[in-house]
């Protein structure tokens, strides 16, 4: 009895140490300021963004002169997003997690400060916006992750708190949450393709950040399905071979887009070292070329990240059978370009185009298609087959199909690791790890030199 008497005073004085600690309150407070605002500037970015994207249809879906707009604008605007980023947003470039994937693996927040900063919120974030407004076929999610990381990491450095790795979790999953009002599909990105692992310490760190964020997106967008509700529904046996064939076919294309992607990223690395600033504009302007090329000849379709068109292949519209191919390219093209820009959006496209195809030629429900073809082409090039069904059932609001969208998304992320063995984000997040560390060896001789 005494023992139980002399446990039971433990755990209480435990308990009110933890509900008196003004340290912990502290860091608890500033924790939750750094959540909600990571949902916040969530709100905005999406406003900002779709603000963009209509600015630049508007200038450029008129008759006659403006039609060929995009050829100016795209490339220039392209060029400025590439330089600006070099120069005064270094670490901005790209989709953004693979900066905070590195991030979790540097060790010193002298380290992390190269990938995660409030210097590079307001770049990820004003230059995503400029390169939409370019017309670059880019999306804003993947920018969300590295922003809510950004933020998370501030906040802990504030509240003087420690674990910055879980906290860098908690603020990419809060990025997700609230970019796509997909809360399940936040936690589930964090621990698959984030840390690649489970680690129940972290569990309640994640959820109280996707849980704020939520609350704050929820606030003043109220509560939305991304592509709207979906009512199609996969007939057995008769829709699998769809099923087989989404998930095969975009597994694959996914693999090769992830394989040109990293070698046109280490190539154009490679050609940098010579010239850099010359070749950055070269490479800026010729990919801005492409992308606007491809714009015009699709009518504009594969310009910024195509949500309507892959909305209209959800809601049962045949997408044209260029859309796929000409969307893949638009967004490769974007992607190795040196500007900062994400890869989900324009890749559930490509996806939903890819369905498109083989709706039409097995004879299938083009809705059904469409959102089979996101699963096995999004599995394929993030190779995170959970994240990649998780979040098209959060976004289409269809849980009828919750068998063949995670069947489709296993055989595209199964057929993906046959063809390209390492997953995109990890392989380019292994490339900036080593930019920083050979940017800190080098400060740190330089002082080393001034000092002797």
């Amino acid at each position: 009895m005494a023992l139980r008497h002399r446990l039971r005073r433990g755990v209480f004085r435990r308990s009110r140490a933890l509900v008196s600690s003004r340290r912990l309150w502290r860091s608890r407070l500033v924790f939750w300021a750094g959540a909600l605002a990571t949902g916040l500037v969530s709100v905005l970015f999406a406003l900002l963004a779709d603000r963009a994207q209509g600015l630049f249809h508007a200038v450029t879906s008129g008759e006659g002169g403006q039609r060929w707009l995009p050829l100016l604008i795209t490339p220039l605007g392209m060029v400025a997003c590439a330089v600006l980023a070099d120069r005064y947003f270094p670490g901005s470039q790209g989709s953004g997690i693979p900066q905070a994937i590195a991030a979790r693996h540097l060790r010193t927040d002298e380290e992390r400060s190269h990938l995660l900063s409030l210097r590079l919120v307001l770049g990820k974030l004003g230059l995503t916006v400029a390169g939409l407004a370019s017309g670059a076929s880019i999306g804003r999610e993947g920018p969300t992750v590295q922003i809510g990381a950004s933020l998370m990491l501030l906040s802990a450095r504030v509240g003087g708190m420690a674990h910055a790795r879980g906290l860098i979790l908690a603020g990419s999953a809060a990025g997700i949450a609230a970019a796509f009002n997909t809360p399940l599909a936040g936690i589930v990105f964090a621990i698959e393709e984030m840390s690649r692992s489970y680690q129940a310490r972290t569990t309640g760190v994640i959820l109280s950040a996707v849980i704020i964020a939520g609350v704050a997106s929820l606030a003043f967008l109220g509560s939305y399905s991304y592509f709207g509700v979906v009512h199609d529904v996969a007939a057995f046996p008769g829709d699998w071979l769809l099923v087989v064939a989404c998930g095969v076919l975009g597994g694959a294309c996914g693999a090769m887009f992830s394989r040109a992607a990293l070698w046109l990223t280490r190539r154009i690395r490679t050609l940098r070292s010579v010239s850099p600033l010359r070749r950055l504009v070269l490479v800026a302007l010729v990919a801005g070329l492409v992308v606007a090329g491809l714009g015009i000849a699709t009518g504009g379709a594969t310009f910024g990240t195509s949500y309507e068109q892959a909305r209209s292949g959800i809601e049962g519209a045949t997408l044209p059978w260029y859309f796929f191919a000409a969307k893949l390219l638009a967004t490769l093209a974007s992607t190795v370009a040196g500007i900062p820009g994400g890869l989900f959006a324009p890749s559930l496209a490509v996806g939903a185009g890819l369905g498109s195809i083989l709706g039409a030629l097995l004879g299938s429900s083009a809705g059904l298609a469409a959102i089979l073809g996101m699963a096995g082409y999004f599995a394929g090039v993030v190779q995170a087959p959970m994240t990649a069904f998780v979040i098209i059932l959060e976004m289409t609001g269809n849980h009828a199909n919750v068998v063949p969208i995670m069947a489709s998304a296993m055989l595209g992320y199964g057929t993906a690791r046959m063809l390209a063995r390492e997953p995109l984000y990890h392989a380019l997040s292994r490339l900036w790890a080593a930019d920083v560390l050979r940017k800190v060896r080098a400060q740190q001789a330089a002082q080393a030199g001034a000092a002797g």
